[in-house]
Order: structure tokens, then sequence, then C-alpha cells
């Protein structure tokens, strides 16, 4: 999993790139979100448009970081997920919970 940072105004992008799963990538995407918390990031629009795969370790990952950026006063918002990614957030019915936005631009007036 590579995740590159980006700034627009006041929100950090990442872009998710490879498989979101259980190890090293859901760890990586952890620690990234904990230091943007931590470097006072709390505006963050994550692109799941390179996302190949999700497991629950991943939907897990979503939704703490989702919920940590919030409790911390911010916010975090999905957006660019391919089919399989969103069929799998409404099959677990995260669509209804996580912030998800069709496109960047979209994502970036949410924050």
């Amino acid at each position: 999993m590579n995740i590159g940072i980006r700034k627009a105004g006041r929100a950090t992008i990442l872009d998710l790139d490879g498989p979101l799963k259980l190890g090293d990538a859901e760890e990586a995407f952890r620690n990234q979100v904990q230091q943007l918390i931590e470097a006072g990031s709390l505006h963050v629009a994550v692109n799941l448009a390179g996302v190949t795969e999700l497991d629950s370790s991943g939907i897990g990952a979503l939704v703490r970081a989702f919920t940590t950026l919030k409790r911390a006063g911010g916010k975090a918002t999905y957006f660019a997920a391919n089919k399989r990614v969103m069929m799998l957030l409404k099959m677990v019915r995260l669509d209804s919970i996580l912030d998800l936005a069709e496109d960047e631009a979209t994502a970036l007036t949410r924050i």
C-alpha cells in the first residue's frame, strides 16, 4: 500500500494505492492518520480510487480514522471508491455512517 499526501486548502488528501488489508497496509494507514492528527491536520479526504482490495481490517481502519478525526474535532471524508469497495461498504452498512463522496471536488466541499 502506497499513501500519497497532498494539500488542498485546509484539507489533507491521502491517495491510497493498493490493497487495504490486515497487516502492513492497514497499519501504515492508521499511523498516517495519527501523524496527521498530531501535526494538527484534522480535515482529511481519503482517495479510495486506488484501493484494489478491502478486508475487515481495512474497513476497521477506515472507521477508526473517521471516529478518531471526529473526536479530535476534525472531519474525514472518503471519495472515488471503485464499485467493489463501494459494494463492500454498503454491504456492512457503512455507506450511511462514513462520509462517502463520488469525487474529490464533492469531498472537498464537505470538509
